[in-house]
């Protein structure tokens, strides 16, 4: 679920190109294992279609994205090297840097696109330095069965950093309030609608309604909506983030544009932050598959 000039767009690809989409430079694939869709402001992944599915894209994306410098809404952002207000590793002398952290608005560079078993891995990184110690990369994969998304953390300072994170990926759905997410029974989560209140999940998760909660878990889960099954894995995560606005969706999206995505998150928060010493590495990874019937 794509805006229709992104679509367009694809339409007109063959095989892999660079082009300009909403004023940023996106690169664009459409080949015989699928389609994927980049943007390098953030280096956001916006949309994957393998051939594998026949029910539409993953990845939902907002029908009326900012202008620059705004950030888009959809796709996988990248919270990095903090996430919400887990500002750890925030170096402003207040605390006051953007929301999320700077990776998601910054310009990243495409440093090398390798085709391999029927599919392609992309690696880039940022264009300018983002913190003082910390240096992010990122690797997606695609083929025609799944999507992988990495976010390498490298620590080339002299002192230790805690830092947060998310890969917070807007996944398409045909309605997020007729949704259940498998996996996540007798988990432990934070509920940000009550101020970070302590449940345990009793049974699968349904939504109904705005949500917003972080649970306590590595488990791999599966977001059904009716019309398709889809595997969420994460790496180096013990936080799941499962968000939906409800009936108050944010300011760049119209309620009924809202109700086709469900944001179901590999992050690291205040639950399992990470203390990267120097000389150190972390990955933080999300793994997209479609469950086929058996």
């Amino acid at each position: 679920m794509i805006p229709d000039s992104l679509r367009q767009l694809l339409d007109a690809t063959q095989g892999q190109r660079r082009t300009q989409w909403q004023g940023r430079e996106v690169w664009l694939a459409n080949e015989a294992w699928g389609e994927l869709a980049l943007s390098l402001q953030g280096a956001q992944v916006l949309h994957f279609r393998p051939t594998a599915s026949d029910s539409g894209g993953w990845l939902w994306v907002t029908p009326t994205p900012q202008a620059l410098p705004g950030a888009i809404r959809g796709g996988i952002p990248l919270c990095w090297p903090w996430f919400a207000d887990e500002r750890y590793a925030d170096e402003s002398e207040d605390h006051s840097g953007p929301f999320h952290g700077p990776a998601r608005k910054a310009d990243w560079r495409l440093d090398a696109v390798d085709e391999h078993e029927g599919g392609i891995e992309l690696h880039l990184s940022p264009e300018s330095r983002l913190h003082s110690q910390l240096s992010p990369r990122l690797l997606v994969q695609a083929n025609a069965n799944r999507l992988h998304v990495e976010l390498i953390t490298e620590h080339t300072g002299e002192t230790p950093v805690k830092l947060s994170g998310a890969l917070h990926s807007y996944l398409a759905v045909s309605d997020a309030q007729a949704c259940r997410v498998e996996g996540l029974a007798g988990a432990r989560y934070l509920d940000k609608h009550r101020d970070f209140a302590e449940a345990d999940q009793q049974g699968e998760l349904g939504v109904r309604g705005a949500l917003d909660r972080i649970y306590h878990t590595n488990a791999e889960l599966t977001l059904d909506d009716g019309h398709r099954r889809l595997r969420i894995a994460r790496q180096g995560s013990d936080s799941a983030v499962v968000w939906h606005p409800g009936e108050a969706p944010p300011e760049d999206t119209a309620a009924e544009a809202a109700r086709h995505f469900l944001c179901v998150e590999a992050a690291n928060t205040r639950l399992d932050p990470v203390w990267l010493v120097p000389g150190a590495q972390h990955l933080l990874g999300t793994t997209l598959s479609l469950e086929l019937p058996a």
